[in-house]
């Protein structure tokens, strides 16, 4: 099996397309196209804070994190959150989710960024059973307020 991450490129629009509804349907969402379209162009985006790192396995895409930094409060140096982690589900328990976590933690020691993070469903007990392996689950708890 051999594996490569990198990022996002043009050619790589209808491949993460698969990707990206079927990780729309495991979280129960329905976006409006215009916003599928509206990520894709800000990850292709070299002034956008929002990319995309894709891994590869044996040539065929296996995965996304879609990620982003952003200034804190709490740090001199941005932090980087983790917004978006999915693995065709048959790429899934071969190390793939690991192997796009510590990716984007060296690309954030590289920039210099204070910290990673994301979050998850409680009930999401695959997911977490990796995450938990790098940090434990800190308490905070999410309140999200549509405004539109």
């Amino acid at each position: 099996m051999t594996i490569e991450i990198r990022d996002a490129e043009p050619a790589d629009e209808a491949a993460w397309r698969q990707l990206w509804a079927s990780y729309l349907t495991f979280y129960h969402v329905d976006l409006p196209p215009e916003i599928t379209d509206h990520t894709w162009a800000r990850v292709l985006d070299p002034s956008s804070r929002v990319a995309m790192r894709v891994a590869f396995v044996d040539g065929d895409m296996a995965g996304f994190a879609i990620h982003h930094f952003h200034d804190s409060t709490w740090a001199l140096t941005p932090d980087c959150y983790l917004e978006d982690l999915y693995l065709d589900e048959k790429f899934r328990g071969q190390g793939l989710g690991r192997a796009l976590i510590d990716d984007l933690i060296e690309l954030a020691k590289r920039n210099g960024w204070s910290r990673l993070y994301w979050h998850t469903d409680r009930d999401n007990a695959k997911a977490r059973k990796l995450y938990d392996t790098y940090a434990k689950e800190d308490g905070h708890v999410r309140y999200r307020l549509p405004l539109k």
